[in-house]
C-alpha cells in the first residue's frame, strides 16, 4: 500500500448490541497479514486500517443482545482486519471461549492456520488414518498446522515439502515422517523416491506455480489436492487430463470465506482446534513473539 505502518491512539468506540470488546493478549501475525499490508490480499480493506485477522483475550464489555460470552470470559476470534490494538471490537459469533488448559499465546494462533488445516484436512480431502499427505511450505503457520492434525489427528503419514534443509528439519521435529528440500530438485522424483510410483493420497499445498504442478503429478489413483494459497506468487494452470486420468480431484480451501457461506463448517473448524489442543492431540507452535512497541513504523 506504499505506506509505512504506525503505532497510534485511536478513540475507542461503543459497542453493539451484538458486539463485544476484548482486551487483547497475542495477535497472529500470517502471511497474509503481509499481503493485506501490501495490498495484495484477496480482500482490500479500506484505509486507515488496522492489520490483524486473530487474536486471544479477555472480554472486556458486551453489547446488549450478547448471550455467547461475559465479561472476564478468555477468547479467540477472527476480526477481519483489527486485530494488532489493545482492545478490538468484534460481533459475538467470532468469538470462542478457550478451554482452561489451553494458554492464550497458543490459542492466538490456532484460527487462521489450525482452523485451514483442518477444514483442508477433513472437511474437504476427507483424509483418512494412514493415508499419506504431501504438505508443502510446511515450515509455514499453515504447513506445521497440517503436519499437526494430520499426524496426531487423523493418523496419517505425512511428507514435508519445503524449501531449504532448516525448514525441513523443523517440519521433522514437528511430526513429519519424512522430508523433501525442493529447492534442490524435482519434488515430483523426490516423492517418488519416498512413495514408489503408487503416489501420495491427498496434497495440501500453499505455493502454486511448479510446486503445485508436480504435487499434482505426485498423485494417487483418486488422491485430492487441496489448493490453500499461491505463497510462490504463481498460479498454475491444472492439467485437466491428469484428473481423468487418476480420478483426481482438485478443490480449493478459502478458510474465511466460510465464516458468510457455511457458518456451521466454519464454526465447527475452531471448535475441532480448541478442542484438539484441549486434549493435548495437537501442540500448536509460535515461531517469535513480538511486543506491539516493536512495529517498524517505516
Amino acid at each position: 500500500l506504499k505506506q509505512p505502518l504506525a503505532i497510534e491512539e485511536v478513540a475507542p468506540r461503543p459497542v453493539g448490541p451484538h458486539e463485544v470488546r476484548v482486551d487483547v493478549h497475542f495477535c497472529g501475525v500470517n502471511f497474509a497479514d503481509i499481503l493485506v499490508c501490501r495490498g495484495q490480499y484477496q480482500e482490500r480493506p479500506h484505509l486507515p486500517f488496522t492489520p490483524g485477522m486473530e487474536f486471544s483475550g479477555t472480554v472486556l464489555e458486551t453489547g446488549t443482545d450478547v448471550s455467547t460470552v461475559k465479561e472476564g470470559d478468555r477468547v479467540i476470534g477472527v476480526s477481519g482486519f483489527n486485530s494488532m490494538a489493545e482492545e478490538c471490537i468484534t460481533d459475538q459469533k467470532a468469538l470462542w471461549r478457550i478451554p482452561d488448559r489451553v494458554p492464550l499465546r497458543e490459542a492466538a494462533v490456532l484460527p487462521v492456520s489450525y482452523g485451514t488445516a483442518i477444514m483442508a484436512l477433513e472437511h474437504r480431502a476427507c483424509t483418512q488414518p494412514g493415508e499419506t499427505v504431501l504438505v508443502t511450505a510446511a515450515a509455514g503457520a499453515t504447513g506445521l498446522a497440517v503436519i499437526d492434525v494430520a499426524t496426531n489427528v487423523l493418523q496419517a503419514k505425512v511428507i514435508a515439502a519445503a524449501g531449504s534443509d532448516e525448514k525441513c528439519q523443523l517440519a521433522m521435529q514437528r511430526g513429519a515422517q519424512s522430508s523433501v528440500n525442493y529447492s534442490q530438485g524435482s519434488l515430483k522424483e523426490a516423492v517418488r523416491k519416498l512413495v514408489g510410483s503408487g503416489g501420495v493420497n491427498v496434497v495440501i499445498d500453499t505455493v502454486g506455480g511448479d510446486i503445485f504442478l508436480d504435487a499434482l503429478r505426485s498423485l494417487a489413483w483418486e488422491g485430492r489436492i487441496v489448493v490453500v494459497g499461491f505463497a510462490g506468487g504463481t498460479i498454475a494452470s491444472v492439467p485437466a487430463n491428469l484428473l481423468l486420468l487418476k480420478n483426481i480431484s482438485a478443490m480449493g480451501v478459502y478458510w474465511g470465506r466460510y465464516q458468510d457461506r457455511n457458518f456451521p463448517v466454519f464454526s465447527r473448524s475452531l471448535s475441532s482446534a480448541l478442542q484438539y489442543c484441549q486434549e493435548g492431540r495437537i501442540q500448536p507452535y509460535v515461531g517469535a513473539v513480538f511486543k506491539l512497541e516493536e512495529v517498524r513504523c517505516s
